[in-house]
């Protein structure tokens, strides 16, 4: 059997037990070890029973025992780096890739290619943190988190990556007193408690990475009532969001920075999931 037949075989496994189609190009790529453009360069050609064989073990339990594939294979791919990932953070999704972009792109925009001190609240894994600080060398990076499990994956994604981020443990901004950033990113948890949340995820990930209280803006309204002491005159403050929560966004941050420009910016699905507020203008 060829690679390109196989895929499509599995891929409608996957689909008829209400699984992820993209699932079965991940896996392959994590037993050939190799990138994207590497498997489709195999399609025309015959797979070998090692590899069905190997595919096979893993992707049953990614079936039947619902596991995500990215902890079965331990890692997910992020802004193009490979991130260490288990039960004790969330897998990095792709709107949050995004947020990372707007970031850099604000950076340029408004600080001009300056040196900044960054933090990344509430940082799972270390992604948002860690591909800013690969890619902006002019970013001093802090990331905190309340879990340390969470912050042990992060540290040892840092490390592996060769980044440069300095890791604090607490509740929320307990941990920063007395320091001062340019920059504040969050994407804190947001799901409302009673939202129906797909079972791969509810049971695997985190719950306490997940759920932002009654109306998905517990943690909004805790960072944003504290958050003015720890920044310059000249800030950004970005969050990621509910694609909901646009009114409740835009409210929350001109109670508490009545005088600063907000942004409410759209992902690549037309859904409105950041914000950013621009303080010092």
């Amino acid at each position: 059997m060829i690679y390109q037949k196989f895929i499509k075989i599995k891929e409608q496994e996957a689909i008829d037990n209400d699984k992820e189609e993209s699932s079965v190009i991940l896996l392959l790529e994590s037993i050939l070890n190799c990138e994207a453009h590497d498997l489709y360069l195999k399609m025309s050609e015959e797979i070998d029973e090692n590899t069905i064989n190997k595919f096979n073990e893993i992707f049953k339990k990614y079936l039947h025992e619902n596991k995500p594939i990215q902890y079965l294979i331990g890692y997910t791919t992020f802004y193009g780096y490979d991130f260490i990932v288990n039960e004790d953070v969330l897998i990095p999704r792709f709107e949050t890739e995004e947020l990372v972009e707007n970031i850099l792109y604000r950076y340029d925009e408004y600080f001009k290619g300056k040196k900044v001190k960054v933090c990344d609240l509430a940082t799972g894994s270390g992604c948002i943190a860690i591909s800013l600080s690969k890619e902006e060398p002019n970013m001093e990076v802090i990331a905190t988190d309340i879990s340390y499990d969470a912050l042990k994956v992060a540290k040892k994604n840092n490390e592996k990556l060769g980044a440069n981020v300095k890791f604090l443990q607490g509740d929320m901004l307990e941990p920063l007193k007395g320091m001062k950033f340019d920059i504040f990113v969050s994407n804190p948890p947001y799901i409302p408690e009673d939202e129906e949340v797909m079972p791969l995820v509810k049971d695997n990930e985190p719950n306490i990475a997940l759920f932002g209280g009654n109306d998905g803006m517990k943690f909004y309204r805790i960072i944003l009532e504290g958050l003015k002491p720890l920044l310059n005159d000249k800030a950004l403050i970005a969050f990621e969001h509910g694609y909901d929560k646009k009114e409740e966004m835009i409210k929350l941050a001109k109670k508490y920075f009545p005088n600063s420009e907000v942004e409410v910016i759209k992902d690549l699905e037309g859904r409105d999931r950041m914000t950013f507020i621009y303080v010092g203008i």
